[in-house]
């Protein structure tokens, strides 16, 4: 990117603001004699959990691993379906996969890119085990007919959070909703570490205490297996920084819907240009601000000859990737999905990004447009 440009995403701003605080942090923590699953870890899921609205949260050492984990506390298996979408992350999928279970992909609304719960029902089999909602770019799937549809059948559902931490759903957060949530700590998140980090939240006892037992080798206490488990540990310098972060959350969730907002105001009937969706009842926490448009590709080239980043989330459809081939889906599978693919584009957006920035893409934007 060209000097002075516009980043897509930067951590260096707020480090550089809070380093004394950050460098205070971890100095506690390796003054402390204790590095694996100590009072950092504990304290930091009681505060995460409260903050979701959920009874417990179980630290783990990502988000990968935190939907592995819940699907593997609901013994999914080798002889299961979990039913997703497949414009998510490929680490949605891959954890289906690691269970050994089948991912099955339904389309996504036009709208708001989020699982079209209306096509759940005509992919269900006797082999489906679970629901994995993706809550995507900071708002939530249309949660009550979907639960409705699971617990008419037994079936479980593990909402993906990756991407929509503090979002909420007709009051409820995202995350408290199913039987577990899954998030995401990665660096560029809603609440994002310095390094990787996840955690899996519940309100059922029973899967609070097989979750803890499964990220640690299946132990209970010292040196015991009472069943097979896997090594999942947030690690305590990750959970203190996340748990510094957190206080200032609720402000960083403000500062992204102002951005959002700003571009909102400023690309308003600009062109074929369509802007987020946001569902009635729903708090969108703009993770991302992802635009369509049929011209993509040459309104991203547009906007990177005047230094501005953007993204692509995601580039390629899951079901359509060489490496989940064997799946059997062919292009055409879900139409919706595809086409989504072909005209989103992601602008810069996160807490710090400074206004003027904002008011540059704007202007990138409607320039490109209005030529």
């Amino acid at each position: 990117m060209m000097a002075g440009g516009v980043r897509y995403w930067d951590y260096l701003p707020d480090y550089h603001r809070q380093r004394e605080e950050i460098l205070s942090v971890i100095d506690g923590v390796f003054g402390s004699g204790r590095l694996i699953l100590g009072n950092r870890v504990a304290d930091f899921e009681k505060r995460f959990a409260a903050f979701c609205n959920a009874g417990y949260g179980v630290g783990v050492n990502s988000g990968t691993d935190a939907l592995f984990l819940a699907l593997k506390a609901l013994d999914v298996g080798p002889d299961h379906e979990v039913i997703t979408v497949a414009n998510t992350a490929v680490p949605t999928v891959a954890a289906i996969r690691a269970t050994g279970a089948r991912p099955v992909f339904v389309d996504v609304q036009q709208d708001t890119f989020l699982m079209d719960v209306a096509k759940i029902e005509a992919v269900l089999t006797p082999r489906t085990r679970c629901i994995l909602p993706v809550h995507l770019c900071g708002q939530s799937v249309d949660m009550a007919p979907l639960l409705e549809i699971a617990r008419s059948r037994g079936i479980g559902v593990v909402e993906d959070c990756a991407q929509a931490a503090g979002a909420l759903y007709r009051g409820e957060n995202v995350g408290s909703m199913g039987d577990m949530g899954a998030f995401s700590f990665y660096p560029t998140k809603i609440l994002g570490a310095f390094g990787d980090g996840g955690m899996v939240t519940t309100s059922r006892d029973d899967l609070y205490r097989r979750l803890r037992r499964l990220r640690f080798y299946g132990m209970e206490g010292s040196y015991y297996a009472e069943e097979e488990g896997y090594n999942s540990r947030l690690d305590e310098v990750q959970a203190a920084l996340l748990d510094f972060r957190l206080q200032t959350l609720e402000s960083e969730m403000l500062a992204r819907s102002a951005l959002a907002d700003a571009y909102h105001r400023g690309l308003a009937g600009v062109g074929d240009l369509t802007l987020p969706v946001v569902g009635e009842g729903y708090t969108h926490r703009y993770y991302l601000y992802t635009i369509r448009t049929g011209r993509r590709d040459r309104l991203m080239a547009h906007l990177a000859e005047r230094g501005i980043e953007t993204r692509i989330n995601y580039p390629t459809p899951v079901h359509l990737m060489r490496g989940y081939a064997f799946l059997g889906y062919r292009q055409g599978a879900l139409p919706v999905t595809e086409r989504l693919a072909a005209e989103i584009l992601s602008l810069p957006l996160y807490p710090s990004l400074p206004a003027d920035d904002v008011a540059r893409v704007i202007e990138a934007v409607r320039s490109f447009f209005e030529a």
